[in-house]
């Protein structure tokens, strides 16, 4: 059973015990482009590898293209593929939005007003039906959803954990550190961190995965390879037994 509880200075999605209730996590980067929606298909097909029930959700998603049933987005798409059972489009994917901008801008363009409360009940029917729901954010970790909803709004309301996606390329490190650093500030627990290698050309990147191994305060879930074929995501080897222990 899920509760909703909003002030003009707070947003709170509270949830009353429930044995149906999901464990959600919510996927976060260093910056956009950096393989965020790879990483939290892999972890999807992790998770059902346990055994579980696991949904993906985009809860915006900007750079929609149409189609017969409505605007579409791949990454958005590709949450959906990945999880068992498969959720209906709009649950994944409440907010559809055409433009390639940042979410504020693209909102605005698409006339839309993005509400918390239609978000946290797309994730409430997403839970309802599944062990785990894991939930991708936009950009990195202080980029906005609107003019009066940052994306740390959103993790509280659904009270997740965050898994940060680390894009291996020049400046990771600092991008990681400052990263994790932020989140901690915001009151928000950083349950474990992934790597993914999306610049098959950046020297010493077995290095600096070593130095964000022993600099991020959190555990490394697994190192994403450069994939040429999406197909091959179900054989990302991930480590979600941090995501499965009691916090």
């Amino acid at each position: 059973m899920f509760r909703i509880s909003m002030t003009a200075q707070e947003h709170r999605f509270e949830t009353a015990p429930s044995a149906a209730t999901a464990i959600g996590v919510f996927v976060t980067g260093t910056d956009t482009g950096i393989g965020k929606s790879v990483a939290s298909a892999c972890l999807l097909h992790a998770l059902r590898a346990q055994g579980l029930r696991a949904s993906g959700m985009k809860p915006v998603a900007s750079g929609c293209e149409p189609s017969p049933d409505g605007w579409r987005n791949e990454d958005a798409l590709l949450l959906q593929a990945a999880s068992d059972p498969r959720p209906p489009y709009a649950e994944v994917n409440p907010y559809a939005l055409p433009a390639p901008l940042a979410p504020e801008l693209a909102a605005a363009d698409a006339g839309v007003e993005l509400e918390l409360e239609a978000i946290a009940a797309a994730y409430a029917r997403l839970a309802a039906a599944a062990d785990r729901v894991v939930v991708e954010g936009v950009g990195g970790w202080a980029a906005p959803l609107s003019a009066s909803l940052d994306q740390v709004d959103l993790v509280r309301a659904l009270d997740l954990p965050v898994v940060l996606v680390v894009g291996l390329r020049l400046g990771c490190i600092n991008h990681a550190r400052l990263s994790a650093r932020a989140i901690a500030a915001d009151g928000r627990r950083l349950a474990g961190w992934i790597a993914n290698d999306i610049d098959p050309d950046m020297q010493r990147a077995d290095d600096n995965f070593r130095l964000l191994q022993a600099r991020l305060p959190a555990p490394c879930l697994g190192r994403v390879p450069h994939l040429r074929d999406l197909a091959a995501l179900p054989t990302v080897a991930l480590d979600v037994s941090p995501l499965l222990a009691p916090a």
